[in-house]
């Protein structure tokens, strides 16, 4: 593999030159950086990235712990935390847990600080991650996407609770009386905060709170629990925990020759990309996952820099209603 050496040789310049050319200086004049340049294309050559953190004193590198990533939401949220990071000049280590144990937790800690990464950041909506990550000692900044007891850390993110009332507010507009929640798992933060934004809304208006339908995110389990209530009386509004849900939900009553939106509304939660193509299309709101990831740089950029974000931005985004052809009018 070629080396900083084989790079200056082939530009003709020192390699205290290539070296402050891969540092980004700005007093490398133009054609000599025309030079460098051709010469690292041309021999194919990689900065090390263990020399350049013995150098800089910094692995430049973040690490981030992930739960559920095969759900679009979690996905999402490491996707554009990623490319907001890289962006900023970082790379990027993830750990992402299929059991959430504090065993595991602690494991996918000690793994990234033992890759001597500056920062943390978690994408785990459960209070299980939280309250194992309070109780692990990590000497680096930590930022997290739910409210969490953990000590120092900051939280950002999306504001589900009041997300969640503007999707039964657009429902008890249509005249809605009755509107079931097909709720998250309950272990979820997020889940918790939909389930607790649907109910205040409902009581803000007078509308009863019937019991919630806990499905497992997944469009199988919104099946089966659309199956249950086409079986038992279906009923006119539907709020849904999330998109993949909806579309189980969608599925049973179409194979029940159930009417969406004649005989039952439905909105989601997420704005998967899919949702604008169901049939009928989905209602549904939309997080802004790209300015999530770029908010959660923005807040860890100030918490390595020793400044102080919380003036300058709210610690959480708000999510947008869309509306579509799954909802009507009671």
């Amino acid at each position: 593999m070629a080396n900083i050496f084989d790079v200056a040789a082939a530009a003709g310049v020192s390699h205290q030159t290539v070296s402050r050319f891969l540092k980004g200086d700005p007093t490398v004049r133009p054609a000599t950086r025309e030079r460098i340049e051709e010469a690292v294309d041309r021999l194919g050559y990689r900065p090390n990235a263990a020399a350049r953190a013995l150098a800089s004193r910094r692995t430049r590198t973040i690490g981030l712990i992930t739960v559920g990533l095969p759900l679009y939401g979690p996905s999402s949220t490491t996707h554009g935390f990623n490319h907001a990071a890289r962006a900023a000049g970082w790379d990027v280590s993830i750990a992402a847990l299929e059991q959430t144990g504090a065993a595991d937790v602690r494991h996918a800690v000690d793994a990234l600080l033992g890759q001597d990464v500056q920062a943390l950041v978690v994408v785990a909506p459960t209070p299980e991650v939280a309250d194992a990550l309070a109780r692990v000692a990590a000497d680096v900044p930590l930022v997290t996407t739910v409210p969490s007891g953990i000590p120092d850390a900051v939280a950002v993110g999306i504001d589900h609770r009041a997300a969640a009332g503007r999707a039964v507010a657009h429902l008890a507009d249509l005249g809605h009386r009755e509107i079931v929640h097909v709720a998250g798992p309950a272990d979820w933060i997020e889940a918790q905060e939909r389930e607790r934004g649907w109910r205040e809304e409902c009581e803000r208006r007078g509308l009863p709170t019937p019991e919630v339908l806990h499905g497992d995110w997944t469009a199988r389990g919104g099946a089966a629990i659309g199956r249950r209530l086409a079986a038992s009386g279906t009923p006119a509004a539907i709020f849904s925990a999330n998109d993949q849900t909806a579309l189980g939900l969608l599925a049973a009553f179409a194979e029940a020759r159930v009417r969406v939106p004649g005989d039952v509304s439905v909105v989601g939660f997420d704005d998967i990309p899919e949702a604008a193509y169901f049939v009928p299309p989905l209602t549904t709101v939309r997080q802004d996952f790209a300015a999530l990831g770029e908010r959660l740089m923005h807040r860890l950029a100030a918490l390595l820099d020793g400044t102080d974000a919380d003036a300058a931005e709210p610690p959480t985004l708000s999510a947008e209603l869309v509306i579509r052809a799954s909802t009507g009018p009671a």
